[in-house]
């Protein structure tokens, strides 16, 4: 059921004295999209009347069926906190429709209304909670980003030590006043870097509210003269930035993963979830970590998972089972980092969650020792396979995935591998300080 009508939203914008309105959409790549309109516009834009054009956008539509509509989400109006209190601005998420009045199935929230809608026609509706990690840098004299910090702090620490704590605090009160449930706030391991955990959400309002999140940091942030980037390895030597991603799955109000009699707390289903999720992952690499730099946080030595493994007790393997404190089974994945587009990457992962119940996928048996620790063969002997090293790998992984091309749509898949294939081979020729440093006055 809806939380807000046409008419309410039209009083709540009226009495609040709301004059601007931001149409916003999510593109492919994960990058916000935006819209502004007057107050005087809001009741054609709930009549889903917006037109823009689709074919400026990468991953869109043609020059020749450019004419898109933007259709308000009413459940996702908000008035914007960090905006004027006089002549204020609200937000309204949109789903793209095509000329035809159909929902646009190359748009990223509509593919996740799919895999949402199939998991419902299976009796199970998911929710997630996500920890998304960001690092804090100082800006320069222009307000331009930079990559330095004199944040020496480190997991946990405090001020003064933790120089990004006051900015912290006002995002975490920013995001409150936006309607988030923030269960905690806190310095991470590296200098400069920070995690914000969100409390377990219906899977779409998660997804909506992980994009409206990176908005609100970035722009609290900005006020703070820093900059906030949500760059996965945005420093040498020091621990990348995750999205890590705890699923929870309920049919009928009952939680499908418990089964207190089983060794784990595990029931069957969150089994074949695991092993749906291990038996596509590297064919989701491309999405989960969709950058050249993705692949520069999955290495060894910095906590981030390269081995595809689960446990039920190790923290290092790429599925884990955590403690949640409210007595709610969760399987956590920890590859996705929050450059990703988290509409995509819901929606591939709860694809794969499902085709592993559907088929009962099987996933090996726990590893609960450090894999880092381990021999190449034990790992072998453990059925221990690793995600792909570089975006150019995963790509390939991607390319021949029949799975997610049922997933994602065939046109999707292929206008996304052709950008990130440019993006590779654009990569490829560059010659990195790195190599300048090691070579120039040796060979």
């Amino acid at each position: 059921m809806a939380k807000f009508t046409k008419e309410a939203i039209l009083q709540m914008a009226e009495e609040e004295d709301v004059e601007f309105i931001r149409l916003q959409f999510t593109d492919m790549f994960g990058m916000m999209k935006n819209m502004a309109i007057t107050s005087s516009q809001l009741e054609k834009a709930l009549d889903n009347k917006c037109v823009f054009d689709g074919s400026s956008f990468e991953g869109f539509v043609t020059i020749e069926e450019a004419d898109m509509f933007l259709h308000p989400d009413p459940d996702t109006f908000v008035i914007l906190p960090w905006r004027p209190q006089q002549g204020k601005v609200a937000r309204l998420i949109c789903d793209v429709y095509d000329r035809d009045g159909k929902l646009y199935q190359k748009s990223s929230r509509s593919i996740l209304q799919n895999v949402i809608q199939e998991a419902a026609e299976m009796g199970f509706e998911f929710q997630v909670a996500p920890e998304c990690e960001f690092f804090l840098f100082h800006t320069d004299e222009d307000g331009g980003a930079t990559a330095i910090t004199h944040d020496k702090a480190g997991y946990l620490d405090l001020g003064p030590l933790d120089l990004g704590e006051n900015a912290r605090r006002d995002m975490v009160l920013t995001l409150e006043e936006l309607g988030f449930d923030v269960q905690s706030s806190f310095h991470e391991v590296a200098a400069g870097q920070h995690e914000l955990d969100f409390c377990s959400g219906p899977v779409l309002r998660t997804a909506d509210q992980l994009m409206t999140a990176k908005f609100a940091i970035k722009t609290i942030a900005k006020r703070h003269g820093l900059h906030a980037t949500f760059m996965p390895k945005p420093k040498t030597g020091v621990h990348g930035s995750g999205l890590h991603l705890s699923f929870s799955l309920f049919r009928d109000g009952k939680d499908v993963f418990c089964d207190e009699k089983g060794e784990y707390g595990l029931s069957q289903e969150a089994y074949y979830f695991i092993g749906g999720i291990m038996k596509h992952v590297r064919e989701m690499a491309a999405i989960t970590n969709p950058l050249i730099n993705s692949y520069k946080r999955l290495v060894p030595g910095y906590g981030a998972p390269i081995y595809i493994a689960w446990s039920a007790i190790n923290r290092s393997p790429l599925i884990r089972i955590p403690l949640t404190g409210d007595g709610i089974t969760a399987i956590e994945l920890r590859c996705p980092d929050p450059s990703s587009n988290p509409y995509l990457v819901l929606a591939v992962c709860l694809a794969a969650g499902m085709d592993g119940i559907r088929n009962q996928i099987l996933p090996p048996a726990p590893v609960n020792r450090n894999i880092s620790d381990m021999t190449e063969e034990e790992r072998i002997r453990n059925h221990i396979t690793i995600l792909p090293s570089n975006l150019g790998e995963a790509i390939e992984e991607l390319e021949k995935s029949e799975f997610l091309r049922g997933v994602l749509g065939e046109e999707f898949v292929n206008g996304y591998i052709e950008a990130k294939k440019r993006e590779w081979q654009e990569y490829i020729p560059q010659v990195s300080n790195w190599e300048i440093e090691k070579y120039l006055y040796r060979i």
